[in-house]
């Protein structure tokens, strides 16, 4: 296993991220800790998880299974960089959701019950707020990490301006400020690339890229459907996009095959090659898909294979041939 810094911290984290969205949903409880102790074995401790996962109101179905994985001992949690969020609604009651102090200490002190812990590494906000002041967050941020109950902050799906905001109104109250930044990220949707990225290499933030295959359509979804391997629930949710973009895709699988490496490594690979990317969450179902994600890290890509894959799915902005945030000039 390969291990980096966190942004600009001191934490060691692993460059894959294990994603636990599909416990309890897809992934029974037996098997999510299976998989998480085959994790463990390879060498992943970061692990990111959320209160809505398992996406029943108020009951953080996901970080229970994790947190009955944690009370089985043997140094799960010691050895696990946890990582979950908070914003989303998790009852019906007003403050139940976004980021007000009172939630922010509300949902706190529920996924560390739920998770059987009493700290977690990088708490996460899932969402900007754009009606709490920035004072207000700080504030109650500080609260908690003064109470021992969070080590690092992180955002996700926040624009690079939000980042700027975040940033500025720590540097204010002298605080390290977010560590991470969690986007979507892959070789179909990039346009993070205009200014997320750009910010959060200047003020020194990992970013954690999620939906590293598009919803499976980089995991070589032509393939599988010629040999009738889709799932259907995959096939539905990539139709729009494959359709939109089948001959693109058709080349990449072209690409990958030539590589003589599966697609949905070759796209975790390319996103390990980006600048500032500190691993993209890969979401197994089963541990025979952890297992096939490993060998991501195995893969270099070289110069005209990165050139080519550019050809593919082109960078954003209207001069995207320069380096974000250039790539607005003209």
């Amino acid at each position: 296993m390969e291990y980096t810094r966190l942004g600009r911290s001191g934490l060691s984290v692993s460059r894959l991220v294990l994603g636990t969205m599909n416990f309890g949903p897809e992934t029974s409880e037996d098997d999510s800790h299976a998989i998480m102790d085959r994790a463990h074995e390879n060498g992943i401790n970061f692990f990111d998880t959320a209160n809505v996962y398992g996406w029943k109101q108020g009951e953080g179905v996901t970080e229970q299974i994790i947190g009955r994985w944690f009370a089985k001992g043997g140094d799960r949690r010691e050895k696990t960089v946890l990582a979950t969020k908070y914003y989303g609604s998790m009852g019906d009651w007003p403050n139940d959701d976004l980021s007000s102090a009172l939630n922010i200490r509300k949902a706190c002190d529920a996924s560390l019950k739920r998770l059987q812990t009493d700290y977690i590494d990088l708490y996460q906000m899932h969402h900007i707020d754009r009606t709490t002041p920035w004072d207000e967050i700080w504030e109650a941020f500080s609260v908690l990490r003064q109470q021992g109950k969070v080590l690092y902050f992180g955002s996700s799906n926040f624009a690079g301006w939000h980042l700027a905001q975040a940033q500025e109104a720590a540097r204010s109250r002298h605080f390290l400020g977010l560590v991470s930044e969690q986007s979507i990220y892959n070789l179909l949707t990039r346009w993070v690339e205009l200014e997320v990225l750009p910010a959060a290499r200047e003020y020194g933030l990992g970013v954690i890229p999620w939906s590293p295959l598009q919803g499976g359509l980089l995991g070589g979804v032509l393939r599988k459907q010629r040999e009738g391997g889709a799932s259907r629930s995959t096939s539905e949710r990539s139709a729009g996009g494959l359709a939109k973009h089948r001959d693109a895709i058709e080349a990449y699988e072209k690409l990958c095959a030539d590589l003589g490496e599966d697609p949905a490594n070759v796209g975790l690979a390319w996103l390990l090659a980006q600048p500032g990317v500190t691993g993209p969450i890969i979401g197994p179902r089963t541990a025979a898909q952890l297992d096939g994600a490993l060998h991501a890290l195995e893969i270099k890509l070289d110069d005209p294979t990165l050139a080519r894959l550019d050809e593919l799915f082109p960078p954003p902005g209207p001069n995207g041939a320069k380096p974000a945030p250039e790539a607005y000039a003209w």
